[in-house]
């Protein structure tokens, strides 16, 4: 009796890609803190849309501090409806004091 040796072959599962290091007990990313410290001097906490070359200010950014409760949706924006008009909300205003 010969013996048959049977072999299944599975395609392994990619591992998943890791967006970027977790920072430990929810602290900001250099970016993130340089774009929430900008609305401390502006009445009302109002963040930039912009950086100080002119660029725009990367909507990761933005949605990672909102996400997070650093900054909130100031108002909508009708000429530019995708540029998110934000403020600086208290718990942000203490995460730049901290820092």
């Amino acid at each position: 009796m010969p013996l048959e040796l049977v072999v299944e072959n599975k395609p392994k599962k990619a591992p998943a890609r890791k967006r970027g290091k977790k920072r430990a007990g929810g602290s900001a990313t250099p970016n993130q803190m340089h774009w929430l410290a900008q609305g401390l001097d502006q009445a009302g906490g109002k963040l930039p849309l912009f950086d100080e070359d002119g660029q725009r200010i990367s909507e990761r950014t933005v949605l990672s501090c909102i996400e997070k409760g650093w900054a909130k949706p100031w108002f909508d924006n009708p000429i530019k409806p995708d540029w998110q008009v934000c403020g600086l909300t208290e718990a942000g205003r203490q995460l730049v004091y901290r820092a």
